[in-house]
């Protein structure tokens, strides 16, 4: 989800690998280990969850996770839980990494130190605040001053034990000064309106007779308004702190006035005295990216170089190939090429150009595709990006039923436990095998048409260059959908989205176990035995050393590689594409019924979106997708509840409250892709709930009044691809910008390649230059458009810079932003003198 800014439209996104804890301290008991879990969340707000990891003090967690990030946030964070025997969770120790500091950690492997978590530490939100200070003339006719006080409202608060009923506590500080005052609690809601006034007497002037306005200097330093928000709760341990501000008097402007925004801060010396290294510490890897995408206009140049590239001869003197060949690593350049050509229709020209290109390089047809070239690479992220849906309604079901029934699949003689039989062990392993390679080999038909006409000219190239193997047709295509697609995703099926987590160890072992064999099963190798180190293994591979294995695998590779034969938009089977817990008000189908909120079991597939009373029982309630007019978002003021939208139906409108913003977006974006192509969406809605007779929005009193926004879902779009084409060349030019010295010494080897014949230089024996003329004449153009954007760029930071208000809604007043505060109204009032 984009926000606007000033006509850009600015991304955040987070790729996050958990990794590992260690030196967790154990439970206070006999026991001593602990059963961990690790959560993510924005600020507060948690996004996401990894499996228990029992009995371990040191738990290993090995999961991926990836979120577009759709709201402002102050820090990532990570905690470490323990469920006890009665199934309570409790807080080992936390890590908070900055926005700001995120950066430091790009794509490396960190150890973080657990901190303590405390409840005076736990803050997020901000609060606007006005000051003003004046003169009051007393019945005496005594001048004092006084400090009025207005706290008008707070944002984003967090959420404590499902609710918030705010309220503000207000003090002045000082010597021998310490007045509290309150603000009425709001009930059931985190972004409080106030707009309450307190007032505080400051002090007086030396002498009454003199009429003067100013504060004394010394008192004014002396004295600082405190803010603290607590949570009213109806618990007997007391009120919830929520956060708090300290501001200074002196922030006061030269006519006593002080308006602005404060992002809420812990409390000082909050929780107890811990030490750090006692509490563990947390293995990471944090990828954050954040794009500014200009207007479409801006990267014409350096799309239309892109999207060039299958046609430029030769094909490595083209913009896409140079891309791969300064970038560190492949998959930096592959992941954008791919999505953008994808978006534009050109991916199969493109692949099958570096493909044929890379199998021309090629001298033995044993080694074809096994490198990590970039060509390797955009096919992977094809096949993740295009045939996510094909290997979920292949493999998700059998995949399931592995990991739900844990039966023994061990077969090597020294890791076998004394209770298990190998024999039997055997069997077990030799019919999960047989049953996921049936589904594989059957499945040819549900294969995406896209990656079909990639294989084409994968077996095309190959045969054509290696006209003496016969095989080679094959093993060209084999070596990436058995060795790159099904292989890894029967290894890891978390990473491809066929399970939530990673599985237990027995089962881990079990999926190891079948992917060796179905790897090899595919490759088609002369000697199948010895393409295991285990003997074990080669002796289990003879129950599949028949020749019916070998010819379902050459059939089931004929038909994915006949180009344009199957489109999968016939296929009638049912995808499932998401399902999950929520919680979902009645619709009001029983006019007497009691419209209240109860968790459901969601269910979304390509043919109707349901939901269960729990997960494995009857469907309560179907929506076939045509019958879903629009998906929005339900503003929080209908129920005060975060995190809702609504399903639109033509009878009612379905309201339905995710557990998180991220999980929110998630489930809004594939409801919406799916339902696209629905001949009678709305093109208006409603934002806000039908309450009391009437809508919270628009208050027309007629339940069947037309909408009175407009919606938000765009053109119709295919259900497995969402492109932004402006946010891909973005990603380009950003990395043709960090790798511009390659850029540079790109253009250096074709003018060395150009006058000189003899051996090549070591320092540019990288660079893969068939035509050192053409290819420095694609640099050249490269240099120019990166350069006209990197110009943009700068601009628009320092126009935003200027723009930037310290105190402002959008820029609140942080922990270490206060002096810039005070700076830049000196420099202000200084201006305007």
């Amino acid at each position: 989800m984009a926000v606007e800014e000033e006509g850009l439209r600015v991304f955040q996104s987070v790729k996050i690998k958990i990794g590992e804890a260690k030196n967790i301290p154990p439970y206070p008991g006999p026991n001593r280990m602990r059963d961990c879990y690790c959560t993510v969340n924005l600020d507060q707000e948690e996004v996401f969850r990894t499996k228990i990891i029992e009995k371990s003090l040191c738990p290993f967690y090995g999961e991926d996770f990836y979120c577009e990030i759709p709201r402002s946030f102050r820090h990532l964070s990570f905690y470490i839980f323990d469920r006890d025997v009665f199934r309570r969770d409790s807080s080992i120790g936390k890590v908070a990494v900055k926005k700001e500091d995120l950066q430091k950690y790009h794509g490396k492997d960190t150890w973080f130190q657990l901190q303590p978590v405390s409840a005076d530490s736990e803050v997020q939100g901000k609060v606007h605040l006005e000051l003003r200070l004046s003169e009051v003339i007393t019945d005496s006719g005594v001048i004092n001053h006084k400090l009025a006080t207005r706290v008008l409202e707070c944002q984003g608060l967090p959420i404590v034990n499902g609710q918030c009923d705010p309220y503000a506590a207000v003090s002045l500080l000082g010597p021998s000064r310490s007045e509290a005052k309150k603000t009425k609690v709001k009930r059931k809601t985190n972004n409080p309106q106030f707009e309450e006034v307190f007032y505080f007497e400051v002090t007086r002037p030396l002498s009454y007779t003199k009429r003067q306005f100013d504060v004394e200097e010394e008192d004014v330093d002396k004295l600082a308004l405190r803010v603290d928000l607590w949570n009213a709760s109806n618990l007997k341990f007391g009120d919830e702190f929520l956060g708090g501000v300290r501001v200074p008097l002196r922030a006061l402007d030269q006519a006593g006035v002080h308006d602005a925004w404060y992002f809420l801060q812990p409390r000082e010396n909050g929780g107890k005295s811990v030490k750090v290294e006692e509490l563990g510490s947390l293995r990471l890897n944090i990828v954050y990216t954040e794009d500014h995408v200009f207007p479409s206009e801006h990267y014409t140049p350096l799309r239309d170089l892109l999207l060039q590239s299958a046609n430029v001869e030769p094909v490595s003197a083209s913009t896409a190939h140079t891309l791969g060949e300064v970038c560190r690593e492949k998959q930096e350049a592959a992941i954008p090429l791919v999505r953008l050509f994808l978006h534009y229709g050109k991916i199969v020209p493109f692949i099958s150009a570096i493909a044929h290109a890379e199998v021309n390089r090629t001298q033995d047809p044993n080694t074809i595709f096994r490198g990590n070239s970039l060509t390797s690479k955009c096919i992977d992220e094809t096949m993740k990006l295009a045939g996510m849906h094909y290997l979920r309604v292949t493999l998700k079901p059998i995949i399931d039923e592995i990991c739900a029934e844990n039966k023994s699949c061990e077969i090597d003689p020294v890791k076998l436990k004394e209770s298990e039989n190998l024999d039997t062990n055997r069997e077990n392993l030799r019919q999960y095998v047989d049953r996921i390679f049936n589904v594989i080999t059957t499945s040819g038909v549900r294969c995406p048409t896209v990656m079909c006409d990639i294989f084409f000219s994968l077996r095309e190239s190959a045969a054509t260059r290696f006209q003496v193997d016969q095989d080679v047709r094959y093993t060209a295509v084999s070596s990436f959908i058995f060795l790159r697609f099904f292989a890894p995703s029967i290894l890891s099926p978390n990473l491809f989205q066929l399970r939530p987590h990673h599985p237990d160890p027995a089962t881990s072992r079990t999926l190891t176990l079948i992917s060796k064999t179905i790897q090899t099963l595919g490759s088609l190798a002369k000697s199948k035995s010895a393409n295991f180190k285990e003997s074990y293994m080669a002796a289990f591979y003879d129950y599949f050393n028949e020749q019916k294995y070998a010819d379902a695998v050459k059939n089931f590779l004929d038909l994915i590689s006949t180009s344009g034969k199957w489109d999968q938009k016939s296929i009638e089977t049912p995808i499932m594409l998401k399902e999950g817990f929520m919680i979902k008000r009645a619709q009001g189908r029983n006019r007497f019924g009691m419209k209240n909120f109860k968790k459901r079991w969601f269910r979304l597939t390509n043919h109707e979106f349901t939901y269960h009373k729990t997960k494995g029982e009857g469907a309560l309630c179907s929506i076939p997708i045509d019958n879903i007019l629009a998906v929005e978002r339900l503003e929080e003021e209908s129920f005060k509840m975060k995190n809702m939208f609504q399903v639109i139906q033509p009878e009612r409108a379905l309201y339905i409250q995710a557990n998180n913003c991220v999980e929110a977006r998630d489930w809004i974006d594939i409801l919406t892709k799916v339902s696209q192509c629905n001949r009678k969406r709305l093109s208006t809605y409603h934002p806000s709930a039908y309450l009391n007779g009437h809508w919270l929005c628009c208050k027309f009193s007629a339940d069947t009044a037309p909408g009175c926004t407009p919606c938000t879902g765009g053109l119709p779009a295919n259900i497995q691809l969402d492109v932004d084409g402006d946010r891909e060349t973005e990603r380009i030019y950003s990395l043709f910008s960090t790798y511009m010295t390659k850029l540079i010494k790109m253009q250096e080897a074709c003018g060395s390649k150009s006058v000189y014949d003899g051996p090549e230089q070591e320092e540019y024996s990288t660079f893969v230059i068939d035509d050192p003329q053409e290819t420095y004449k694609t640099l050249k153009l490269i240099v120019s458009a990166v350069q006209t954007l990197e110009q943009q760029h700068t601009k628009y930071k320092r126009d935003k810079f200027k723009k930037t208000k310290i105190g402002s809604q959008e820029h609140p007043i942080g922990d270490k932003s206060f002096q810039c505060y005070i700076r830049q109204q000196s420099e202000s009032s200084t201006y305007s003198i």
